[in-house]
């Protein structure tokens, strides 16, 4: 079968034309995070077949996938068209002259990372007119001990790395349940934060949508608004949402909200019909909390928390176009969170009923990742004695940072499309260390070795553990050569005032690189023609 190269005038229509589409970009992540497509979905070469199945579920979409536009064989882009060709896919094509070659069609290229939902965030505040306060404001209501109540509204393990003093971690996608548990009366002011932008508009501005009676604002840049004004952060924080159930008093309220956006409410019979469709791609989304979904949900649906499903679509989804189905315990959070979905241009419905719907899906609506090659075993004891001899090769193919942290002495770092090459003219048997034994299978598989490689049993933790020693090496490997790794995403969080800068001028920039095709799929209302970006306290 062969690979079709098409050009970037005729993906520009495919990415507007209604069809559904998947826009695979299988360069690593801080390769994409540099320079990638608006719609673009991230599908690292390193990581294609464990989550390809997952984002991309029917294998008779329209498929594009770019890099580079480096040329065969080199280019990543064509190893990945041929891999997903042999895993089953009808209708794969190659972007001619990858990412460059759509900027010098006229298109641009977007750094970042969640570029929909976070220039989406940015649109809903010019578009409602959110109500914020910034960082002294709300500083001063602190000190003052003024009743206000802080929601931090990202999932409890970026609450954990920093936080606002005082705040609750509240997840987006649970303030329209936990709301009332967290804060019961109608007056307190209630200031809505995340890390940056997005989430402290959409997180305010949906406790406005639903239209409850107390002051909302959203915090403005978040935490590192908060930091950059030179207020303190507290780490490692703990005061979350309970594990409890939460209130269904905003159910009423989400129902209103999802009839004001024209969201559909559907049967589980409808959705087997659909799940059954060979020309449509359905995901089925449970967007409730990590621990209810452990406790049980329904046959082939997805864990897809509400907030996360809103920040970062692309998580979860790699379709453009597809049929999105949400659901939860009582409706509040789905009928709000598809609310949103709606606006932001996705076909979004709720199962009527959700977990009491009786709807059990099976493949292909959540399909397994295609079994991964065989590869042999050595244990820490075994690396340890071959090692002292010296005939074999180690290699860690764990992220980039991870090897910078802690890796053993003498083991060297690759990355999946770098590892051939690293290889090259290696004689002694190769050992690996790597987080996820699949994602090593997969990577060795496209190598030629002297021998069969072997995979370290428990990866770094049992050489630890057996008492082998390890090594740090903070410049190693080097920036250039972390293509896995976005450093102007990341570094911000870690104490660099200058690329929390960089960060927030990104984000709030976003709006004014769209183009009339990519400003018009989305379905906010209209903003007030006077309308400023936004309201102070």
């Amino acid at each position: 079968m062969t690979i079709e190269r098409i050009a970037p005038s005729l993906l520009k229509t495919w990415l507007h034309d209604g069809e559904e589409i998947a826009l695979l970009d299988v360069r690593e992540h801080g390769q994409y995070g540099e320079a990638h497509l608006f719609y673009a979905t991230p599908l690292p070469w390193s990581r294609l077949e464990l989550d390809v199945r997952r984002l991309v579920p029917r294998t008779g979409v329209r498929v594009v996938v770019y890099d580079d536009g480096a040329e065969a064989p080199d280019s990543v882009a064509w190893r990945a068209a041929q891999r997903l060709q042999a895993l089953g896919y009808t209708r794969v094509s190659v972007l001619a002259g990858g990412a460059p070659g759509w900027k010098a069609a006229g298109h641009v290229l977007f750094a970042g990372v969640n570029l929909p939902s976070k220039t989406f965030g940015e649109l809903a505040e010019r578009a409602y007119h959110t109500p914020r306060v910034s960082a002294a404001q709300l500083a001063a209501m602190l000190d003052a001990g003024t009743p206000v109540a802080v929601l931090d509204g990202r999932p409890v393990a970026e609450f954990r790395k920093m936080n606002i003093p005082t705040a609750t971690c509240c997840p987006n996608g649970e303030l329209p349940y936990r709301v009332r548990s967290l804060v019961p009366d109608d007056t307190t002011p209630i200031v809505i934060n995340c890390a940056g932008r997005t989430r402290s508009i959409i997180g305010a501005q949906t406790l406005i949508n639903l239209g409850i009676p107390n002051p909302v604002y959203a915090l403005e840049n978040g935490t590192q608004g908060w930091y950059l004004a030179d207020h303190a952060l507290e780490h490692g924080g703990t005061r979350r949402y309970p594990d409890g159930s939460g209130s269904a008093t905003l159910r009423e309220a989400a129902q209103r909200l999802a009839a004001r956006f024209g969201v559909p409410t559907v049967d589980a019979e409808t959705v087997r019909g659909w799940a059954a469709d060979p020309r449509r791609t359905l995901f089925l989304c449970d967007v409730r909390t990590p621990e209810e979904f452990a406790r049980g949900s329904l046959p082939g649906a997805q864990h897809t928390p509400g907030g996360q499903l809103m920040q970062a679509l692309d998580q979860y989804v790699g379709v453009r176009g597809a049929r999105l189905v949400l659901f939860d315990g009582d409706g509040t959070r789905a009928l709000t969170v598809a609310s949103w979905l709606r606006q932001m241009g996705h076909d979004a419905s709720v199962l009527a009923g959700g977990l009491e719907s009786g709807l059990a899906l099976a493949a292909p609506a959540v399909a397994a990742a295609p079994e991964s090659p065989p590869l042999g075993r050595i244990t820490a004891q075994e690396l340890a004695t071959r090692r002292e001899r010296g005939d074999i090769a180690l290699v860690d193919l764990r992220p980039g940072m991870a090897f910078r942290a802690a890796h053993i002495p003498g083991a060297r770092w690759s990355i999946r499309p770098r590892l051939e090459r690293d290889l090259d003219g290696e004689a002694r048997q190769i050992a690996v260390v790597a987080d996820e034994p699949a994602l090593a299978a997969w990577a060795l598989a496209d190598c030629r070795t002297a021998r069969p490689p072997l995979l370290l049993e428990g990866g770094l933790a049992a050489w630890q553990t057996a008492g082998g020693p390890v090594e740090a090496t903070p410049d190693l490997p080097g920036d250039a050569d972390c293509i896995d790794h976005l450093f102007f995403v990341h570094d911000r969080h870690d104490g660099n005032k200058e690329a929390a800068r960089r960060y927030l001028e990104w984000e709030t920039g976003l709006v004014a690189q769209l183009d009339a095709d990519e400003l018009n799929s989305f379905r906010l209302p209209d903003a007030p023609a006077d309308a400023a970006a936004g309201t102070h306290a």
